[in-house]
This record gives structure tokens, C-alpha cells and sequence, in this order.
């Protein structure tokens, strides 16, 4: 459609038609696939009696508009007047504020319906700045009164009024656009056909056809999101590769178990099977292993991983953070050991790749997973970079998968198409799961390893600081740990953020709190040296208290830790307080989380009571 066109279609001038541009807004079709955000109620007219004990709220009222006039006051502002009468004879003060075009726009004597809100100066009702609708015969629909209103994003000068003026003129169009999905669908889960689900939003009768529409749109997105990712699963799948097969050992797996101080969980086993038995096949498994904190994702990625190393293969492990890196590369190195000696083998070679190795070691490290003397790296973003190549990379797994975009992932994958795992302890329902990462199997672990009891949660005011800070403190002397979150490095200067907690000042108050403690700090501005010495005292014992800001987030596993405080809690969305919550509870200790608010009222906060109520 040639801009000539659309413009003479709407009726307007190009200034509009270049602003509708500039929202890729360029056809009527573009046009009416521009949706409201939200409906007005508008379906009730009111009489100005009605309407004079709504006060302060936006009413329709229909009437007549009479003695229209155009005031400046002393201050130089212009004002339109005019009296509404509606049809018991009642009036009521239109007003408008700098708008002297509405002198020129209204008739004297034309019948329309003004909305607007009702208030009251003196013993005179006014209704401010109203929006008018004709209500002649002629009219076929009201744009801005008598029914559920839409109200559109607005952009410029394209504005909610304009739109559903323009949007009146081209509704004869509605039946031209065409369907997206087919009949069956459409008759199996009984959706309204895209037609009439453009129309109902535009120009809806009622509620329960806006929540119909509303219907049919959730149900395409979700439907083209699983489709999109079924076909990237078929294009990730199509490559096969014999060299991919690796048959499942089922006694090196027992061997793996009886080296295990504990029982792996019945769930931690169908898992590894299921990820097993996809290696059998010669195309690429493409699995999401979604797993609650302290469920044990790391231990089914441990006894996989040497089934691949054991039949040759490489394996490359891709973590958010440096300091989770260094962390799985010591204890995945101790368990697989472990799992060799088992076996009567030589231990593999597990390196550690991150960006704040030297250039000279990185060198190395690259050097042997390209001629094959590694079999497994473990690191950060540094995998993904051009200079890392791999020898024969079989197993590719990715953990805390969301906090990696699809590219980062998807740059791992093509290191030779290996088998991919992903790994998340992001609680997702599994229809969401299975829908939202279609290009995956999933399994998931519900269990939690060994006898390991639900953390208690507690939102804590400023008021209650001191009786829990006596009681963190008799945890302490019994040997526990604790971790203290706070959501900045340092003080901010701002004065909106005079009342969040640092680290640094944290630091400094506990110190003075908690005098006969030894209190470590950790923060993002460290060199990654420095963080993995102080997690290593740490895990140590050698501190009692460790004040953080979310570098600790995800992955960190000290056993003895058994409370997590959590200062200016409300400044946290759910996912991150449970993920910090994570960090406790990985004992058979019982776990405290504490959150604390800066503000009594804030200990209210819906997602903070949550907390408190599930695990």
C-alpha cells in the first residue's frame, strides 16, 4: 500500500503518516494489529444528577453543548467553556485547559457524550478536560463513550483519541486480515479466528470478549515459541555423527555411586539415564536438566562427564562467574578422581579456562584441549572465544543456562556439534518448561540429596534486627557460618539510596556487632585471585561472617554455611532471593534465611512474604 493510500484511507495529513512510521506502522493492516494495552469502561452514560456523586472520578454524561467561550485569565492561559445539559435539564461545566482549538471544534447545540472527571469548585460540578463523542444517528460507533474503551500505547503525537478515530474509519477492513493458525487448531482449544480477535480489541462488546482475545493472542505466542523451538531442535539434530555414540556403561556408573559418600537420589538416577541413553544415538542430545538449589544437577554432570571421558571423548563445562568456576573446577576434579581411582584408571586432565588467566597459560590450556591431552575444561565465557578449539568435544554443558543468551550457547554448541546439557535451578512449572524450551528433553530433580531439612525463612523489620543478630550469633557458637548480602559495594551518594546497605559500611557495622567474630568481605571490584582466596578461608572456617554483594549468587557450596541474611530484601526480585537462599541448607544442618527491610511497611511486600511461606 502506497503512503498516498493509507494516508487518504485515514483521512489525515504526513506529519501523521511519517510519525505512524516511525512505529512501523506503514498499511491499514499494520494499523489494525496495533493493539490496546488496556480497556476503559466507559459503557455506563451517565445524567449530570448520576454523575454529581462520582466525584473525582471519569464519567460519560450525554447532553447538549451550549455557551461555548474562550477565556483568558491574568495569567495568560487560555480557557474553553461550555454547559453540558443533559436530558432531565441538568447542567454541567465543560472545561478545557490551553486547548482554544475546542472553540473552534464544537457546534453549539450538537448532542454528544463528554467523558471526563467530575469535580467540584464551589457549588458548580465540572467536568475537566473532557474527550467528545458524537452521538448523532449517523454515527456507527462511538469512539470514545458508551462501551469499553481501548486505550493504545501512545508514541508522539499519536495519541489514544487519534488512534480510536482512525481505527473507526478502517473497521470495515477487520475481515481482510488473514488467519495465522489453522482450523483444527482453532476448533480443538476453541479460539476466536485472528479476525475476530482484532476486532473484539479494538471495538469489543464486553469483558468477557476482550478476555477471549486476549486468549487467542497468549495461545499464539506460546504456540509460535514452541514451534520455533521444536525446528531449532531439528536443525541442531539433523547433523549426524558416529562418532556422538557413546554406550552407556551401566557398571562404570555403580562404580561412580559406591564412591559416594552418600545415596544418590532416585531422581539424580533417571536423570543420568536419561542423558545416557540420548548419547547412545548418533545425533546430538539436546537435554534441560532443571533442578531446585541442593537437588545435586552437578553430581548427574560429574558421572556423565566420565562416561565421555572414559570412551575418549572431551567434555567442556561453561559457568556465569569466575568464582562458581574455580569452585567446580576444584571439587569436580576431587569427585572424578575419585570416580578413576574406582575404576583403576588414570585420572583425566581437567583444566580451569577463565579471562583472568595469564596469556601464557590460556595458551597452554588451549594447546591441549586442541590436541586432545585435556579431556575436560571447566571456565567462564573464555570457551566460546575464537581461540578455543577442541580436539574431539563430545559433551557441552551449560550451567545457570539463563544467565547465558542464545548466541553465548549457541557459540559453545558449535565447538563440533557436541551432545548439549543445559542446567537450571530457576524453578519452572514443567508445562512452562516443556513449551518454553521445546528444542529440549527435560528431566528434573525433585529430591534433594541425604537428609537435608526446608530452610526457614523469616522477613525480618529494622525492629527485630537485635533479637536476631543474639540468635545468629548463638549459631556461630555452636560452628556454623553465615553469609550477609548487601546490594552495594560501597555508599552511594545518591540520596534515594542514602537507606541501602553496603558492604563496605556492613562490613564495618558487624565488625562493632559482632566483635569476637572474624568477618570476611567479597565483592565484584576483587581481582578473581583475591575473591577465590577469601571463598577458600571461607570454606576453611577461618571466617565466621561473609559480607557479599550477589557475586555469590549461583553455584557456591560451603556445607557449614547454615545462614543467609539478606539486607534491603525488597530491592531483590523472587528468582535472586532464592537463588541466595540456595547458598544454605546444602547440610544436614538445619538453614536460616533472614530477610531484612529497610522500612517496617516493606516487610509486607507480597514476593517477601512468599518467601517466608514457600520453599
Amino acid at each position: 500500500m502506497s503512503k498516498q493510500t493509507f494516508k487518504r484511507a485515514l483521512k489525515t495529513n504526513d506529519t501523521y503518516i511519517k510519525t505512524l512510521g516511525e512505529m512501523d506502522i506503514n498499511s491499514i493492516e499494520d494499523l489494525l494489529n496495533y493493539l490496546p494495552r488496556t480497556h476503559e469502561d466507559r459503557s455506563q452514560v451517565l445524567t449530570v444528577g448520576t454523575a454529581s456523586m462520582m466525584m473525582e472520578q471519569k464519567v460519560s454524561i450525554a447532553g447538549v453543548l451550549e455557551q461555548v467561550k474562550l477565556i483568558r485569565t491574568k495569567h495568560g492561559k487560555q480557557l474553553v467553556t461550555a454547559l453540558l445539559t443533559d436530558d432531565d435539564g441538568e447542567s454541567i461545566e465543560c472545561i478545557w485547559f490551553n486547548q482554544p482549538h475546542m472553540k473552534r471544534t464544537i457546534r453549539e447545540g450538537k448532542r454528544v457524550t463528554a467523558t471526563g472527571k467530575v469535580v467540584s469548585k464551589g457549588l458548580k460540578l465540572q467536568l475537566m478536560s473532557p474527550q467528545l463523542d458524537s452521538t448523532d444517528l449517523d454515527t456507527v460507533v462511538a469512539a470514545h463513550s458508551g462501551r469499553l474503551v481501548p486505550i493504545y500505547p501512545e508514541h508522539s503525537i499519536i495519541t489514544s483519541k487519534w488512534l480510536r478515530e482512525k481505527i473507526v474509519h478502517i473497521k470495515k477492513y477487520v475481515n481482510d486480515i488473514p488467519e495465522t493458525l489453522n482450523n483444527d487448531v482453532l476448533e480443538e482449544h476453541n479460539l476466536l479466528s485472528r479476525a475476530a480477535t482484532i476486532e473484539a480489541l479494538h471495538f469489543p462488546d464486553d469483558h468477557t470478549q476482550v478476555e477471549e482475545a486476549l486468549r487467542r493472542l497468549a495461545f499464539e505466542r506460546m504456540f509460535a515459541m514452541q514451534l520455533e523451538s521444536i525446528e531449532r531442535r531439528q536443525d541442531w539434530q539433523q547433523d549426524k555423527q558416529e562418532r556422538l555414540k557413546i554406550p552407556m556403561d551401566v557398571d562404570l556408573v555403580k562404580t561412580c555411586f559406591a564412591s559416594l559418600a552418600f545415596t544418590p537420589t532416585d531422581d539424580q538416577r533417571v536423570a543420568i539415564f536419561e542423558i545416557l541413553t540420548d548419547m547412545e544415538r548418533e545425533v546430538p542430545m539436546s537435554r534441560l536438566l532443571e533442578g531446585d538449589v541442593g537437588s545435586g544437577k552437578t553430581l548427574v554432570a560429574m558421572v556423565v562427564m566420565t562416561e565421555v571421558m572414559v570412551a575418549g571423548g572431551q567434555c567442556a563445562l561453561m559457568v556465569p562467574t569466575e568464582v562458581l568456576a574455580k569452585q567446580h573446577s576444584v571439587s569436580i576434579q576431587q569427585t572424578i578422581d575419585t570416580f578413576y581411582e574406582e575404576l583403576n584408571l588414570p585420572p583425566p586432565r581437567i583444566a580451569l579456562l577463565t579471562g583472568s588467566l595469564k596469556p601464557a597459560e590460556a595458551k597452554t590450556i588451549r594447546d591441549g584441549l586442541g590436541n586432545g591431552t585435556i579431556q575436560a575444561v571447566i571456565g567462564t565465557h573464555s570457551l566460546i572465544s575464537d581461540t578455543t578449539e577442541f580436539a574431539d568435544l563430545r559433551l557441552a554443558i551449560i550451567d545457570e543456562q539463563h544467565r547465558f543468551g542464545v548466541e553465548q550457547r549457541a557459540a559453545l554448541q558449535r565447538k563440533g556439534t557436541p551432545h548439549l546439557l543445559t542446567m537450571t535451578a530457576t524453578p519452572i512449572p514443567r508445562t512452562l518448561a516443556l513449551t518454553a524450551y521445546g528444542h529440549h528433553d527435560l528431566s528434573v530433580l525433585l529430591e534433594k540429596p541425604g537428609n537435608r531439612k526446608p530452610i526457614d525463612t523469616k522477613v525480618v523489620p529494622p525492629h527485630e534486627r537485635f533479637t536476631v543478630e543474639k540468635f545468629i550469633d548463638l549459631q556461630l557458637e555452636e560452628g556454623r557460618q553465615a553469609f550477609v548480602i548487601c546490594p552495594l559495594i560501597s555508599d552511594s551518594k545518591s540520596d534515594t539510596m542514602a537507606e541501602v546497605k553496603s558492604v563496605e559500611q556492613e562490613a564495618a557495622r558487624l565488625r562493632e556487632t559482632f566483635s569476637h567474630r572474624q568477618i570476611s568481605v567479597l565483592h565484584g571490584r576483587m581481582k578473581p585471585e583475591e575473591k577465590a582466596t577469601i571463598m577458600q578461608q571461607f570454606k576453611d572456617m577461618q571466617a565466621d561472617i561473609l559480607v557479599s554483594t550477589s557475586v555469590i549468587e549461583v553455584g557456591v557450596d560451603i556445607p557449614n554455611a547454615t545462614i543467609m541474611c539478606i539486607e534491603g530484601a525488597e530491592r531483590f526480585g523472587l528468582s535472586q532471593l532464592h537463588q541466595f537462599r540456595g547458598r544454605v541448607g546444602r547440610s544436614d544442618d538445619k538453614s536460616y534465611c533472614f530477610l531484612f527491610t529497610s522500612k517496617k511497611q516493606q516487610s509486607y511486600i507480597t514476593r517477601l512474604k512468599a518467601m517466608e511461606q514457600y520453599n
